[in-house]
């Protein structure tokens, strides 16, 4: 749910997410042209238009996610939980960080909390190494946290830049990279994930020390990037305008797959609820994954840990739509399921609850971005 320049913790933000539009035909970087950018089809924003709102909350850590092995009792629990908004995007990295911290050398029976996108990933990595695993877990796709996110890969809002030590970064980078690869070799209709590109609008320059920055150091995963001159964009009013290309992951499609995917390698999944970390001790594996997210929270006791609510409206789906556009704190994802308007961030709302107001605001101010493209 995704996106915005720099998280603003502190004066230091300035902008990491903020996407910048152009052209359903490929801009080769560094070699501009007069203007196919400028032919990019309109979102048709409208109320009658709309299909859904959906509600979710990223569980976001002030300090970054968590990935570390303890021991408690007789079990090894190894946590990974916290991703704030980039669950979908981290997922597979911060698992494999996860399994290499297990360090188990051994066929093992091994239990995971949790089966949305970081159970799942953490469960199938466990299965490559010849494991074991069952899912415990409270709810399946699609009831999990993970079917609410938008699903464009990038790793947004995944923790307040002024809190991260450079050893949590190095684990950032790292679990960004595995993902990346990942994710490409997934690329198809049977995990819905597909490349699009994405345009990054903004009135003020970019941060360059922030995510999508020319000094950021996720550089090397933003294939197409740079910036575009007035002729080659239709966005009206907007001076700095970025792209690069990046994937987009049909959410329900993937999580779909990725659940089958485990069955069909001797997974199990036991539909259970813990509210308690000492139930954990009744449990026959000896080791055991923590991918419960928000879960965290109450039982394992993190204070760090809040909930960032976000509110996606679907619109009816346009299939000429293969852009993303995040236009100051707004973002357009298009999916088969609909066109994705999003743009909140209300970190420690624990609400479920629509909110009504910000769904007109959310349209409106898509509605006069969309109606402003110009010609070149």
């Amino acid at each position: 749910m995704l996106r915005r320049d720099v998280l603003k913790g502190a004066a230091a933000s300035a902008a990491w997410f903020a996407v910048s539009g152009c052209a359903s035909r490929r801009v080769r970087a560094g070699k501009p042209t007069a203007a196919p950018g400028c032919a990019l089809p309109r979102i048709n924003i409208s109320a009658d238009r709309e299909i859904r709102t959906t509600v979710g909350l990223r569980p976001f850590r002030p300090s970054g996610f968590v990935v570390r092995a303890e021991r408690i009792a007789d079990k090894l629990l190894v946590h990974n939980y916290g991703h704030g908004g980039g669950g979908i995007t981290l997922s597979w990295g911060t698992s494999k960080l996860a399994v290499d911290a297990a360090q188990l050398s051994t066929s093992t029976d091994v239990a995971v909390l949790g089966c949305g996108a970081v159970g799942l990933a953490t469960a199938r990595l466990l299965q490559e190494h010849g494991h074991s695993v069952t899912i415990y877990t409270r709810d399946l796709p699609p009831n999990t946290t993970s079917n609410l996110a938008g699903g464009q890969w990038f790793p947004f809002m995944v923790f307040d830049p002024p809190r991260a030590t450079p050893e949590f970064m190095n684990q950032f980078v790292a679990a960004a990279e595995f993902a990346y690869r990942r994710y490409q070799i997934m690329v198809g209709a049977r995990y819905g994930v597909r490349w699009m590109r994405n345009y990054f609008v903004r009135k003020d320059p970019f941060y360059e020390q922030g995510l999508i920055g020319n000094e950021s150091r996720l550089r090397p995963f933003m294939p197409e990037f740079r910036d575009l001159n007035e002729r080659e964009h239709p966005f009206g009013g907007y001076k700095f305008v970025r792209q690069f290309d990046s994937m987009i992951v049909e959410v329900p499609v993937y999580l779909s797959a990725m659940l089958a995917d485990f069955r069909q390698a001797g997974g199990t999944v036991a539909v259970r609820e813990f509210h308690d970390a000492a139930e954990l001790g009744k449990l026959r594996e000896s080791v055991i994954f923590n991918c419960t997210g928000l879960g965290s929270s109450a039982l394992f006791n993190d204070p760090e840990l809040v909930p960032v609510k976000g509110q996606l409206t679907f619109l009816l789906p346009q299939p000429e739509i293969d852009y993303a556009v995040l236009p100051d704190d707004l973002y357009m994802f298009p999916r088969s399921d609909g066109i994705i308007l999003g743009g909140t961030h209300e970190r420690g709302n624990w609400s479920l609850d629509v909110n009504a107001e910000a769904k007109a605001s959310i349209l409106a101010r898509h509605k006069q971005f969309f109606d402003s493209y110009r010609g070149c």
